[in-house]
């Protein structure tokens, strides 16, 4: 009987200072499930020691000679992965490695697609401000459009199927990434769950996202997932 492999896919922008726990997180999380599974770390040309501190972990380590973003680093990972289900996870420290277990046990009892939620239930929640009504506005946008309600279309921490990959043609470079994948995975037919999740605030350098240029590449993702075929 065929095991299912599960890949864990980390994109990584100069975060030397969390890497490295977020991959020791994983590796704990993963082995608890007793289910074979690959850790890989894309390195997005980081320009301090995230990917050196990487290769010291249990973790395939990608590198991209420059800053791409992170939607590029996500499909490079995608295309590397062997696993029958893929996680996402930032590696930044903010999300909890240990959750992964509770993303992937619906995937399977019939779920296709789940989706960690800040914004659900009572866990905790670091999010800024202005993030939250960045994602507000991007959230009832979706649900307008596809008439299908999501509470954190930009959430980092996913969990879903190979085969819905397959489904896509990914053509985010940046942070719009997480809106493309939660707009096809709502349109396309799949069973979609979201799962609240516990977010940290980021403790060592800003965030790489900028709320102007980012947010308009979100919104012009939004219509253009929405309007033109997977």
């Amino acid at each position: 009987m065929h095991r299912l492999v599960v890949s864990v896919v980390i994109p990584a922008f100069n975060e030397e200072k969390t890497i490295g726990t977020v991959i020791s997180d994983t590796v704990s999380a993963m082995d608890s499930l007793e289910t074979p599974y690959e850790i890989i770390v894309v390195d997005d040309g980081s320009t301090d020691n995230t990917r050196r501190i990487a290769t010291g972990y249990k973790a395939m380590v990608l590198y991209n000679g420059k800053n791409r973003g992170k939607g590029y680093a996500l499909r490079k990972g995608f295309r590397h992965a062997q696993g029958d289900i893929i996680v996402t996870i930032d590696a930044d420290g903010t999300h909890k490695p240990k959750e992964i277990p509770d993303m992937i046990n619906p995937l399977f009892n019939g779920i296709d697609i789940v989706t960690g939620s800040r914004f659900l239930g009572q866990k905790k929640n670091s999010t800024s401000k202005l993030n939250r009504i960045g994602n507000f506005l991007f959230n009832t946008t979706i649900m307008i459009l596809t008439r299908k309600r999501i509470t954190d279309s930009q959430t980092g921490f996913r969990a879903f199927k190979k085969k819905v990959l397959h489904k896509f043609n990914l053509e985010s470079l940046g942070y719009e990434i997480e809106t493309e994948l939660t707009l096809k995975g709502l349109k396309n037919g799949f069973i979609f769950q979201e799962k609240p999740v516990n977010c940290d605030q980021r403790r060592y350098n800003k965030s790489k996202l900028n709320i102007l240029s980012d947010g308009t590449k979100i919104f012009k993702t939004i219509l253009k997932a929405h309007f033109i075929k997977a």
